[in-house]
């Protein structure tokens, strides 16, 4: 798990935590997925962690079109142009 990631589960209550873990666990594996794919509305939530997790790893961010730190650069930007600290 991604230490993002891992910090969104760790900051949900117990009962949740060990839902979340669950979940990303069976949104992994291919045989998890289709065990999934027979409570809708869980798998998309164990897709979409999955997900979520990727974003932080560079490669995988890039290929979803998210580059943070161009994001974080437009930002700095963003608040010098306004004369925000």
């Amino acid at each position: 798990m991604s230490a993002g990631l891992e910090r969104f589960v760790a900051a949900a209550p117990q009962p949740q935590r060990a839902g979340l873990k669950l979940l990303i666990a069976l949104g992994r594996r291919p045989r998890g997925l289709r065990l999934l794919r027979h409570a809708g509305p869980a798998e998309q939530l164990a897709t979409g962690l999955v997900a979520m997790g990727r974003y932080e790893e560079t490669v995988h961010a890039l290929a979803l079109g998210w580059d943070a730190d161009a994001v974080a650069t437009r930002g700095r930007l963003l608040r010098r142009e306004e004369g925000r600290p």
